[in-house]
């Protein structure tokens, strides 16, 4: 009787582990819109791309599957926030997928910052990952901002290094920022806490998975935002001091390649710049 119930509890825990392998499969699709935008038309919005947490040791999506997702979108900007991979031999296959993402011809370019797992590259395999990436039309930002013009309206990409590595610098990022939109991206999320001093309109994050193993709650998160866990800011469109912020649940797995309770995504996101025009004069940095 002891052997059959362990057997029972063998082939369960197979199905459900298959069930949550199959789940890093199930790629969600979603498009963000600013409650604040209320009717936006071509020459006053910008429609961005947004990835996170690609992990290429654990991802369950070709580039040509990733392609025919986001073929015949309207796409002008794509924004990358970090954590690409864990390992040298990892590096040329994100090759592919950058290839794949230029063929969406973004009007306005690919930027990217890097996450905690891409610094546990050595400091030469770190390096050769970001000479792929710019070598492959992605522009890094690392603790800086590039202001372009978008139908005449500025736009600041603010690209914040990772928090988590204690790598961020605040000051050099906003250091001076130019009028118009300001963007932010980053890949740890609870940044945010810190940066009631610094104005910006929209910021873009992951690092979370959206818990990955949601269930019964994500307490393995508690190490990675604690504060942040506490307030259910895990995934999704937040408002922090009223700010906006959303929190990708990412596209790859870490550890182990499953999820429970969450979907690997990638997000659209429209924004209006002229949001920047019409609201009062920004007053922090």
């Amino acid at each position: 009787m002891k052997l059959l119930l362990l057997f029972v509890l063998f082939i369960v825990s197979l199905i459900l582990f298959y069930k949550a392998y199959k789940n890093t499969h199930e790629v969600a699709f979603k498009k963000i819109h600013l409650s604040s935008i209320d009717s936006i038309d071509s020459t006053s919005s910008l429609a961005i791309l947004h990835i996170s947490d690609m992990h290429l040791e654990n991802i369950s999506i070709s580039p040509e599957q990733l392609y025919n997702k986001l073929a015949g979108e309207r796409i002008d900007l794509i924004a990358l926030t970090g954590d690409f991979l864990d390992k040298k031999r990892s590096i040329p296959r994100l090759i592919p997928y950058l290839d794949m993402l230029n063929r969406l011809n973004p009007q306005y370019g690919m930027y990217a910052v890097f996450g905690n797992h891409d610094y546990r590259l050595s400091k030469t395999d770190f390096n050769s990952l970001k000479n792929v990436l710019e070598k492959h039309g992605c522009k890094t930002l690392q603790n800086a901002h590039e202001t372009i013009l978008v139908e005449g309206k500025p736009l600041n990409i603010i690209g914040v290094d990772d928090f988590h590595t204690k790598k961020s610098d605040l000051q050099a990022s906003f250091s001076n920022v130019k009028e118009g939109y300001r963007l932010v991206l980053t890949h740890d999320p609870n940044i945010v806490l810190g940066m009631e001093s610094y104005a910006y309109h929209y910021l873009l994050a992951g690092h979370f998975h959206g818990g990955q193993i949601y269930w019964p709650k994500p307490y393995h998160l508690a190490k990675l935002g604690r504060t942040m866990m506490r307030m259910d800011m895990i995934k999704g469109l937040h408002y922090y001091h009223e700010k906006p912020l959303y929190i990708s649940e990412g596209l790859g797995q870490t550890s182990i390649n499953i999820r429970v309770g969450s979907r690997p995504e990638i997000t659209l996101h429209e924004l209006s710049l002229n949001t920047a025009e019409n609201e009062k004069a920004l007053t922090a940095v």
